[in-house]
């Protein structure tokens, strides 16, 4: 089966929806999130995560399903190695709990868009430059060294 554009449309209308209510209803007010709270919501978003690869199974096929499946749990698991960095600049900037979510919350809607920024102005452009991994990686490791000792 043939994805359409369509298809395409709603989903990035859904996504947009989603990310609306997220910040605007039920995070409407600033308040510092509990674990109870992030368990649940992320419960939440990857129950979501695992309904859409029904949907995936149903629509394209097992291979369709299993693919997304696998990049889905890689992508879930390299988003660990982010908590480290959130907390670092957190932080660093001094951000208050109660502010946390908003400032993660932009900071994710602007890597998306810069993400499509470069999916859109060249395909793999991002990949051919290395040297902004390198310049990250050595604050990274300074910030590191520093919070350990």
């Amino acid at each position: 089966m043939e994805i359409g554009i369509s298809f395409w449309i709603g989903f990035v209308v859904f996504v947009v929806i989603m990310l609306s209510l997220d910040l605007f209803v039920f995070h409407k007010k600033d308040a510092e999130v509990k674990i109870k709270e992030a368990l649940l919501w992320s419960l939440f978003w990857i129950v979501l995560a695992f309904l859409f690869n029904v949907g995936v199974w149903a629509l394209l096929g097992k291979q369709k399903a299993v693919e997304f499946l696998t990049g889905y749990l890689i992508e879930e698991s390299l988003s660990i190695d982010n908590l480290f960095v959130f907390i670092l600049i957190f932080s660093f900037f001094k951000i208050e709990a109660k502010y946390q979510h908003k400032v993660l919350f932009w900071g994710i809607i602007g890597a998306i868009i810069m993400r499509a920024v470069f999916i859109f102005a060249g395909g793999g452009a991002d990949r051919k430059i290395q040297l902004d991994h390198v310049c990250f990686w050595r604050i990274f490791s300074v910030h590191r060294n520093k919070n350990a000792f």
